[in-house]
């Protein structure tokens, strides 16, 4: 038996420390004011914290095996192609998505529900760690419509997918890594409802951030 500062003793043995670590976890994720759940892949709820049952009017428990589909509902048609794309390229990114959901007060709600793939290794079929940002209460009283404000970054990746450049290619050109495309991607067919990367450049020039009448293109503001 070893004493951890601050935490109490742990067992030399591998197993029970395993045990006693991931029991001070789940603690730890209890007492967390954002509602988060960790569902497997397929939507089956594992755990959920307190937070996460209270939207719901029940205890932690009373959450377990249910699936999380029949809590919210989702706002952005493409999510769950996302992260089965995801999976079969074993990556392991996080996923915003906008939802809706009904809580115990029975006046609907909406926010942003982020879903992070996690795993041991990247063959395994992963969990999903989500977490659940409210919109302030008092707030749009409807789904957010899309917006056509860009940052700098989604700009530059908007023009290089127009040119029809590949992820690989554009994450070159602009620093950063396949996943980072991916995501700034996924982020914008989501805010825009649109299906696909070739619906992604044609919102882009219909709402004036790419510059018209130009090749090769560009944004029409400079970063």
């Amino acid at each position: 038996m070893r004493t951890t500062e601050g935490c109490g003793p742990v067992p030399d043995d591998p197993r029970e420390a395993a045990v006693i670590w991931r029991n001070r976890a789940l603690r730890l994720l209890d007492h967390m004011p954002l509602p988060i759940a960790v569902c497997e892949f397929g939507g089956k709820i594992l755990i959920v914290n307190r937070a996460m049952a209270a939207e719901f009017g029940c205890l932690p428990g009373q959450l377990h095996n249910r699936r999380i589909l029949e809590f919210f509902t989702l706002r952005d048609s493409g999510t769950i192609e996302a992260l089965a794309e995801a999976v079969r390229l074993h990556r392991r990114s996080q996923y915003p998505t906008r939802v809706s959901w009904t809580p115990v007060n029975g006046h609907e709600r909406y926010g942003e529900m982020t879903v992070a793939l996690v795993g041991d290794t990247p063959e395994q079929t992963p969990s999903m760690l989500l977490s659940l940002q409210a919109a302030p209460a008092g707030g749009a009283a409807g789904p957010p419509g899309p917006q056509t404000e860009v940052s700098p970054v989604e700009a530059r990746i908007l023009a290089a997918a127009a040119r029809g450049d590949t992820t690989a290619q554009i994450a070159r050109e602009i620093g950063v890594t396949p996943d980072g495309v991916n995501y700034h991607l996924t982020r914008l067919t989501r805010r825009w409802r649109v299906p696909n990367r070739t619906a992604l450049v044609a919102r882009a020039y219909a709402t004036g951030v790419l510059a018209p009448d130009t090749w090769p293109p560009r944004p029409a503001r400079p970063a």
